[in-house]
């Protein structure tokens, strides 16, 4: 079984030492932090959110990470892909606040990229950050949420779409021909799909018929999941290529570092029902849940999504049109987006990049 630490958010006493916060840094104390980053330029890599959104990891938490990695001996810096970057002082992602640069992962325009070998299906090769490639460590610093795709959104979700360019998150996306099926008589014309399309894609021509535009397109799917009639669908096969493509491109970007210079950290709070690149926050699904550590991608995301429970669901917090179906068994996150969360975690220790078995150490 891996070891993974966790850190609850609830507070049993009144006092600081109790908090969160405090707990985060006696569980960064526990790992042997000058030995795997010291001398290193570590890369924290995380989503940064974008727009309206305000439930990413707060700046506090960050800035002693940071502090963690420098007390070590690290050279941190923080990086996401190069499109959040912008609006990521929105939520005090910047150096002042946080110690330390905050880069864009492939370049002001993208084009800092090493193209690494993939091989499954139409996905053959990946666009890796070049910030992440020649990193020396990194460390996977992933706010917990559910993910239209794939369910959870978490470790795997932050380095296979994060650690690669827009075009390899396209290809990700794309995995098994994935097609649209649009029924004009269950569309209500309300546009929600084109409104939330974050490339323009989806345009409604004048007698009203949907046209996407592909070469825009990168299945995201964020269309189909704000369809409040269900008019517009994809094929169910992709979900699955869709996943084992995540979990290739997660195995060849920790493939290029040594043994020992990674570390994920997934922060379970806000855990709200879709993904931060939507760029507007909604109420967490369930009560602050805490965070996990370890040195085992696997087990830290088996753990993450196993303290997601259904019986603890808030109700009244799922916005218009997701639900809580009672036709489907399982997961919470499965019953809300119809895709089961430990598929990733299940494709990702295929190729043996962890286990999902796993023993719980609490910090106090």
């Amino acid at each position: 079984m891996s070891r993974v630490l966790f850190a609850s958010a609830k507070v049993r006493e009144l006092r600081a030492d109790a908090s969160l916060p405090a707990k985060f840094k006696r569980m960064l104390d526990k790992y042997p932090l000058a030995d795997m980053f010291a001398d290193k330029s570590v890369a924290i890599k995380m989503h940064l959110g974008g727009h309206y959104g305000y439930t990413t990891i707060p700046p506090l938490f960050v800035r002693m990470l940071v502090k963690a990695i420098k007390d070590a001996g690290g050279r941190p810096f923080v990086t996401d892909g190069t499109p959040a970057i912008p609006g990521a002082i929105a939520r005090g992602y910047t150096q002042e606040v946080l110690g330390v640069p905050v880069v864009p992962a492939a370049g002001i325009n993208e084009g800092y990229f090493v193209t690494v070998p993939i091989g499954y299906r139409t996905f053959k090769e990946a666009h890796m950050c070049g910030e992440i490639y020649h990193a020396d460590a990194m460390i996977v610093y992933s706010h917990g949420k559910g993910h239209g795709m794939s369910g959870f959104g978490g470790a795997i979700k932050n380095i296979a779409m994060g650690n690669f360019t827009c075009s390899t998150r396209g290809s990700i996306h794309a995995l098994g021909d994935t097609d649209f099926e649009w029924n004009s008589e269950l569309c209500t014309r309300c546009y929600l799909c084109r409104d939330n399309c974050p490339t323009g894609a989806l345009t409604f021509k004048e007698d009203g018929s949907l046209n996407i535009f592909s070469h825009h397109c990168r299945y995201c799917m964020h269309c189909v999941r704000v369809c409040p009639t269900g008019a517009l669908k994809l094929r169910q096969e992709a979900v699955q290529n869709f996943q084992i493509g995540m979990a290739l491109a997660t195995k060849a970007c920790l493939e290029t570092f040594e043994e020992n210079r990674v570390l994920f950290v997934n922060h379970m709070t806000n855990i709200t029902p879709v993904c931060d690149c939507w760029g507007f926050s909604s109420p967490a699904i369930v009560p602050d849940v805490g965070i996990f550590a370890g040195t085992d991608i696997v087990s830290v995301e088996q753990a993450s999504i196993d303290s997601i429970k259904t019986e603890n669901f808030i109700e009244g917090t799922l916005p218009h049109p997701l639900i809580v179906r009672d036709d489907i068994d399982g997961h919470l996150l499965r019953k809300i987006h119809s895709k089961d969360p430990y598929l990733q975690v299940e494709e990702t220790a295929k190729l043996g990049l962890g286990n999902r078995e796993y023993n719980i150490e609490e910090v106090e």
